[in-house]
């Protein structure tokens, strides 16, 4: 039987980068990689138009979209994590100090369903006292999923003209949480500053007290390949994990990154996380995170159900004690 030909639309990750260049390949597939296109569009692509048969895909997306009934399942890979606290940016001129300075605030966001929004928005509320509906919200994008709007979140979405930085800057928006570094931060404009001067230890602190290391995103796979190729997702998770073991093995040369204290970073990560934070499957730390991130969307009003990790993730079991290969 001829391998079966699969599109992946992932992004340009270390961990991912022996199933680009083909040094690991699933068992019975052939896989075109795909990782030229931007975290937003390749999300928009899989959950709208169907594009590719599996993909990176945001993990607030594929709650709602599974919560809506779209046909795609969820493979327990997880390919991007980060925390949020560096990432929220306040206009050096209104006073905000500290997180509850953002109640009844005018806040943007790139979108409102975007998981590291809904991460940090969850971590302001549950972490610092800052309730979600004192703020208003303003978005720059349209939902991956359309959602409605429970009747008291106060949730507008711009124009299409408009600039979550250029408001940020002028003071119309009070602050923005952000999925990534924006531009007037990054070069210095004096009207923005982050809300967190110590992001890290803010980051390190929820850690401590948590064990989160956020999922970002999660492994979508179209719902008819599975069907048709029951043993796909399993051959496809191996892969994936050998991948990562290949990645994570190159990165301890500090050769790698034109950084002196490179291993130092590495040393302080596994201290800190421990061996193996990228970890995927359902366990113990990572159904911790994901219910937390479930809770959030639950509690924002845009799912409509807490739904089970079982229903969003395939079987990866190969049967109890099995899946390993003696020599």
């Amino acid at each position: 039987m001829a391998d079966i030909q699969l599109t992946l639309a992932c992004g340009d990750y270390e961990i991912t980068r022996a199933l680009k260049d083909g040094s690991v390949k699933p068992d019975g597939i052939n896989l075109t990689v795909l990782t030229d296109i931007d975290s937003t569009t390749r999300h928009w692509r899989f959950l709208r138009n169907r594009e590719f048969d599996v993909a990176e895909v945001s993990a607030s997306s594929y709650l709602l979209a599974r919560d809506a009934g779209w046909p795609n399942d969820g493979i327990p890979v997880f390919l991007h994590r980060r925390f949020r606290h560096e990432f929220v940016f306040v206009n050096t001129s209104k006073g905000i100090r500290s997180p509850k300075d953002l109640i009844g605030r005018k806040v943007g966001c790139k979108s409102f369903q975007a998981s590291a929004i809904l991460w940090m928005r969850g971590i302001l509320e549950h972490e610092y006292g800052v309730p979600h509906k004192s703020i208003d919200w303003y978005a720059e994008l349209d939902e991956d999923v359309a959602f409605a709007p429970p009747p008291d979140l106060r949730l507008t979405t711009l124009p299409e003209d408009a600039s979550l930085e250029k408001m940020l800057i002028s003071g119309e928006l009070d602050a923005v949480l952000h999925t990534d570094l924006i531009e007037p931060y990054v070069e210095g404009h004096p009207a923005i500053a982050r809300l967190f001067d110590d992001y890290k230890a803010e980051e390190v602190a929820f850690y401590r007290k948590t064990q989160i290391f956020p999922i970002m995103h999660v492994t979508g796979i179209k719902r008819e390949i599975v069907e048709k190729y029951p043993w796909a997702p399993i051959e496809l998770y191996k892969a994936f994990e050998k991948a990562k073991e290949i990645g994570v093995k190159r990165m301890f040369n500090p050769r790698v990154a034109p950084l002196a204290w490179w291993r130092h970073a590495m040393e302080e990560q596994d201290k800190l996380l421990g061996k193996d934070p990228w970890e995927y499957g359902l366990t113990p730390k990572n159904r911790n995170n994901l219910e937390t991130l479930i809770g959030y969307s639950h509690g924002n009003g845009m799912l409509k159900r807490k739904i089970p990790l079982e229903e969003l993730f395939l079987e990866m079991s190969q049967g109890r004690k099995r899946g390993t290969h003696r020599v």
